[in-house]
């Protein structure tokens, strides 16, 4: 594959997932400007991703019945004009909705476009093709906050969206003419058979089974980290900013680079591997991050360690469950990001119980437990799932239904 054309994917893979989390560093503003309640202005982010799970649900596996450019055109243009609704939205029920569409669009852009990726690239290259793309969400999860707090202290919320509107529009212009074609091969399906089917993938699909489980549990990790990261640091004796804070953020971009480097070792049959080092550094990474409260260099590092894991075990999951037919490509997504969703609901929930009944060290605990069912998990299934990474399961076969 051309690299202008990885770059177009990972990009547009990029500049989708920033829309759904512009709104974090904003709730303050949103409540002020809607008059609602701090503790009820949360439900913005609730819309968003509640918009991100029905577009795992009912929209990413329509790419597997459609042209997948056609599909995407259409989806980046409803993305704009969802990201205008929200930009002029007068009132908190205009404003949900507006979320819960951008969460919707722009969830089914990203994850569509990881789809369209792989199943354009040749077998050889798919699991590179893939951590490309996957580097530029983490790419654009990072730059979603300093976008969404640099434009907001400019021109006000409004205009984060109306911006991020223009550069959509700008970036279609290259999606309408770069993009290739590519027609569906397999018969069509019913909708709502379609949607049997994905659903059905988990019950057929070992391998979707084996790597979505390790998915939940890696994403549960890292949502008990950063969900309670701002608590020991916000507290005395360390008292930061959360300007400061989500600075710390931004040691993620190691991970994009790792990301890339995991889907080239999957395509070299090295992915099992990848996952054990993957799984081991995130159980280390909670010694470091255990001396938190004593030092802020033991935190970086233990962030580095955690992102690198993380992401590397992310992409080796996704390029060994889209070694299936490239028909199934948006389904299997689809059904996998709904572990993600799982999983990262569950680490926030966990993690600030823990912290609120045994502090820091709690969450620590937490953390390496997890982390430590993780890497049995793994022990415990890789020899089920040793056979099936070698060719495509029979099992995954387009007639699935």
């Amino acid at each position: 594959m051309p690299r202008k054309l990885v770059a177009l994917f990972a990009c547009t893979s990029g500049v989708s997932v920033a829309n759904v989390y512009f709104a974090q560093p904003l709730l303050d503003t949103l409540a002020v400007d809607f008059e609602v309640a701090p503790a009820a202005i949360g439900g913005v982010v609730t819309a968003t991703q509640a918009g991100s799970v029905l577009a795992l649900l009912l929209l990413v596996p329509l790419g597997d019945q459609h042209d997948r450019r056609r599909l995407a055109r259409l989806q980046l243009l409803g993305l704009v004009l969802a990201l205008c609704g929200v930009a002029m939205a007068r009132s908190t029920v205009g404003l949900m909705a507006g979320m819960l569409a951008v969460g919707l669009l722009g969830t089914a852009m990203t994850q569509g476009m990881i789809a369209y990726a792989a199943s354009t690239a040749a077998p050889r290259e798919r699991g590179r093709v893939v951590g490309a793309a996957q580097a530029g969400v983490v790419v654009g999860l990072l730059l979603a906050r300093v976008w969404s707090g640099s434009v907001s202290d400019l021109v006000g919320w409004r205009g984060v969206y109306l911006g991020s509107a223009a550069v959509m529009a700008a970036l279609g212009a290259l999606i309408w003419r770069q993009l290739p074609a590519q027609p569906p091969t397999a018969p069509r399906l019913p909708y709502l058979r379609l949607l049997k089917s994905t659903l059905g993938l988990l019950r057929t699909d070992r391998v979707l089974r084996t790597r979505g489980t390790l998915a939940l549990l890696m994403f549960a990790v890292f949502s008990i980290f950063w969900s309670a990261l701002a608590l020991p640091l916000t507290a005395p004796p360390l008292s930061l900013s959360h300007s400061a804070v989500g600075a710390f953020g931004l040691l993620g971009a190691v991970g994009a680079i790792f990301a890339g480097r995991a889907g080239r070792w999957a395509d070299q049959g090295r992915g099992q591997h990848t996952s054990a080092a993957a799984l081991v550094l995130l159980l280390l990474a909670w010694i470091p991050l255990s001396f938190t409260q004593s030092s802020l260099w033991w935190l970086a590092a233990g962030i580095l360690v955690l992102d690198v894991g993380s992401q590397a075990l992310h992409v080796t999951n996704q390029a060994m469950i889209l070694r299936g037919p490239a028909e199934l490509h948006g389904r299997l997504i689809g059904c996998y990001m709904l572990f993600y969703a799982v999983g990262s609901g569950a680490g926030a929930i966990a993690s600030t119980a823990a912290y609120a009944h045994a502090g820091w060290s709690g969450v620590c605990i937490l953390g390496a437990s997890v982390s430590a069912v993780a890497l049995a998990v793994w022990i415990a299934t890789s020899w089920a799932v040793a056979g099936p990474h070698q060719q495509p399961s029979k099992n995954r076969q387009p007639s699935v239904k």
